[in-house]
């Protein structure tokens, strides 16, 4: 396979037929950390590539009233119908009042025809680590927290990123955390003189030290999850608060900004030796302390290198990502730049998630696999609605999932199942998407090497199982050497 080509493979997510290919892939990598990241899609299949339309990418607030109107027409049409919503009033209720699908649809458009795709590829292997799955009808906001606390942030330190995905309405609902109050706090102790049950819920203090910073590694004791609860306690709230109820609790409009000071615990807390002050600004004190922790640098460089490097991450291709983290004080564009750096040099090969081999599939063919957003809910008996399209692949960033995200490790995922379904998207594809690319143009296009040619050839004369027996290569899926 061509430099570029393995290059974008392990980085990025393949060069489209009509992109020219860069001479530098170093610089061309590099310079994408700060390439304009537009989101574009189609509004139907055939129509010519362009920016989403701001309508279809509200703002917090705006999602918050939807949810709001969402819940109060499903509230409204149970007690009409006899305790029963009909099929065609609860659609439509979610068709108008629920983004996830809609930005489910934008998250693969942006995949498919994005220009930035470092930054992309980047954005998802964040929002793998921070993962927020949907609960509580929380794929109203899920897409709004990729969008502006992880790809608003690539530029910026992981400090940053780790305070402002920590402090989202998405991952504050997705770990139950807006119901969560210290125990000696104003609302626990009302709660408890009212007869009521109030109190702390660890589940995101949990994860934040579990997952998201230091892992066990760092040996946390109970105290310390406790401690990182009792941080969070206060923080979210539930989006059908209106914004009265806001301003006299929280004394802001900013759903992004809500801490409870009634709910706190008061006092200061501990964690990992760390003394965080009481008040507000407790967990900006803490999101920075574990953002420099040794053990977070560590975890984090082991997950970047084994996700973009190799399968098999070696000590020093860890330690160069480390050193960047550490020199640098977390900058994100160093640290980015690292993974680049060691991805370009390794030869090893590197196994694509399904996701991500998907959308380098369907640039390399230049297919139309997924509908546009005025057909979003229009039926297409050839092309597959586009939720089933993650559920069929197994995995997608909309659906109810534990918290520990998707593993970089192939091993999960070269059962003879997953297999079998790369099969039939390929299949699906080459009958549904109208690929403009077929299979001997990309072969020559990417320089396939010599055993991908002879199991192309050996699949017969039918143009449809050449095109299968490519895409579904060791080559293209990252199992061999180019």
């Amino acid at each position: 396979m061509f430099e570029q080509y393995r290059v974008a493979q392990k980085l990025g997510l393949m060069f489209r037929s009509d992109t020219p290919l860069p001479d530098d892939i170093k610089s061309w990598a590099t310079s994408q950390l700060k390439a304009n990241s537009p989101a574009l899609g189609i509004n139907k299949v055939g129509g010519k590539v362009q920016s989403w339309p701001r309508a279809l990418q509200p703002n917090l607030e705006k999602r918050a009233e939807m949810w709001r109107i969402y819940r109060a027409n499903r509230d409204k049409e149970k007690k009409q119908i006899d305790g029963q919503e009909t099929r065609a009033a609860k659609r439509a209720n979610e068709l108008k009042n629920l983004m996830g699908e809609k930005d489910e649809l934008k998250f693969a458009h942006r995949n498919v025809y994005g220009q930035d795709q470092l930054r992309l590829r980047f954005t998802n292997f964040w929002t793998n680590h921070f993962t927020m799955g949907n609960i509580h009808d929380n794929q109203n906001v899920i897409g709004h927290a990729i969008d502006k606390a992880i790809l608003a942030n690539l530029n910026s330190s992981f400090s940053e990123m780790l305070y402002k995905i920590t402090s989202h309405p998405a991952m504050l609902i997705y770990l139950d955390n807006i119901w969560s109050s210290g125990e000696n706090s104003k609302e626990a102790r009302d709660a408890r003189r009212d007869g009521f049950q109030a109190g702390l819920n660890d589940n995101l203090g949990r994860e934040l030290l579990e997952l998201h910073s230091v892992s066990p590694a760092a040996k946390y004791k109970e105290t310390d999850v406790r401690n990182s609860a009792n941080v969070l306690a206060g923080w979210g709230v539930e989006l059908d608060k209106p914004l009265d109820w806001m301003r006299d609790v929280a004394h802001t409009t900013n759903h992004w900004d809500v801490y409870k000071e009634h709910w706190a615990e008061p006092g200061n807390k501990f964690v990992l030796g760390q003394t965080i002050y009481a008040g507000k600004g407790g967990l900006r004190q803490l999101t920075d302390f574990l953002a420099m922790h040794e053990n977070t640098i560590m975890f984090i460089s082991k997950k970047l290198t084994q996700h973009f490097v190799s399968d098999e991450p070696s000590k020093s291709d860890i330690n160069y990502i480390a050193n960047a983290w550490r020199k640098s004080d977390g900058n994100l564009d160093q640290i980015h730049t690292a993974v680049i750096e060691r991805a370009i040099m390794s030869k090893e090969p590197k196994f694509q998630w399904p996701m991500t081999w998907l959308f380098q599939i369907v640039r390399l063919s230049n297919a139309t696999f997924f509908k546009g957003w005025e057909e979003l809910y229009i039926y297409d008996d050839m092309l597959m609605e586009n939720p089933k399209i993650f559920i069929e692949l197994g995995q997608g960033f909309w659906h109810s999932r534990q918290p520990d995200g998707y593993s970089s490790d192939k091993n999960e995922w070269l059962s003879g199942e997953m297999f079998e379904r790369r099969i039939r998207f390929a299949d699906a594809i080459y009958r549904a998407a109208n690929p403009k690319v077929l299979s001997a143009e990309i072969m020559d296009r990417i320089g396939a090497n010599e055993a991908t040619r002879r199991l192309v050839e050996k699949a017969g004369k039918y143009e449809n199982a050449k095109f299968i027996a490519l895409m579904c290569s060791p080559e293209l899926m990252g199992l061999e050497n180019a």
